[in-house]
């Protein structure tokens, strides 16, 4: 019997995917091999291929990254839930991208009705990102007020937003190479420690993917979304967001808006969270944990081993 009464699982977005993803639970277990060819199958193309092979660039674009990690999170989950029947979590969260596979293991949404959306989804950012070129860069050693007074006072509406709040002391800025170049410089200039390019394909979280967004909007409002007793903090706003008319607002903001990263971790302190699990590719979202001083202990489930490092600590 597990000791933790609150567990909340996370899930990680584009930019944590990588060739063979998933690939030792693909290998391991029947679950995951009939997953992926249920949505090769729903998709009609073979995306398991390309999560499991790539190469590298192909999985990289990004109506490929998004879709694939989507469903290499969503395969992990369901061996999680298989493997340890008794957990029921308190809470789901994800970070862009990841609030999908968040909204499915919450029961907010289906898996067969998120995929498609996904994969809609990475297809319309990709077009916003061929129509305007982007790019992003995070700012480190500044606090979130001083990037969001930063980009106000630089008045480039059109060219910089402040894009994802990830942690104390690392603000993402989204915009046009121009708006880039101004706020990296500026950054500087206030005492930034470091400004580091991203390597993304486009400006995401910024009006740079407001083409995105409008499309992507007429298609949450055709799926069905469900209430659910799993509570889910939403990027946009930061805190929790239960009713389906709000969570599709939320997903279609998303995508212009910026990531509230932080404050929805800090919504689920507040809860009382016993332990967090990130399930996906990449152990970005226990880094973060880490920075924002999450006192409960966070695991990471990518590898087919760690299922035993989350047995024990669910019986010791």
């Amino acid at each position: 019997m597990t000791k933790f009464k609150r567990i909340a699982f996370l899930f990680p977005g584009q930019g944590a995917q990588y060739p063979g993803m998933a690939k030792d639970f693909f290998e391991n277990f029947a679950l995951v091999r009939h997953i992926f060819e249920e949505a090769n199958d729903q998709l009609k193309r073979d995306i398991s291929n390309i999560i499991l092979k790539g190469p590298e660039d192909l999985l990289t674009q990004t109506r490929n990254s998004q879709t694939g990690i989507f469903l290499a999170s969503y395969a992990l989950l369901k061996v999680v839930l298989d493997t340890f029947q008794e957990i029921t979590p308190f809470a789901s969260a994800g970070l862009s991208l990841g609030e999908y596979t968040a909204l499915v293991a919450a029961n907010h949404l289906s898996f067969q009705d998120a995929l498609p959306l996904v994969e809609k989804r990475g297809q319309f950012m990709n077009d916003a990102c061929e129509n305007t070129k982007g790019t992003m860069a995070v700012v480190m050693g500044l606090d979130a007020a001083q990037v969001e007074q930063m980009v106000q006072d630089l008045r480039l509406h059109n060219d910089l937003w402040a894009a994802n709040f990830n942690c104390p002391g690392q603000v993402v800025l989204s915009g046009t190479l121009k708006g880039i170049e101004e706020g990296s410089r500026k950054a500087k200039e206030l005492g930034a420690k470091r400004v580091l390019p991203l390597q993304v394909y486009g400006a995401f979280h910024s009006g740079l993917m407001r083409s995105a967004e409008e499309r992507l909007k007429i298609e949450l409002d055709r799926v069905p979304f469900n209430r659910s007793e799993i509570k889910v903090p939403m990027n946009v706003t930061g805190g929790f967001v239960s009713e389906p008319e709000e969570i599709r607002k939320a997903l279609s903001l998303q995508v212009t808006h910026p990531v509230r990263w932080e404050q929805g971790i800090q919504a689920l302190n507040r809860e009382g969270i016993d332990l967090f699990v990130e399930i996906g590719p990449g152990k970005t979202l226990s880094g973060l944990n880490k920075r924002i001083g999450v006192l409960a202990p966070t695991l990471s489930i990518e590898k087919v081993t760690d299922l035993d490092i989350l047995e024990k600590e669910l019986n010791g």
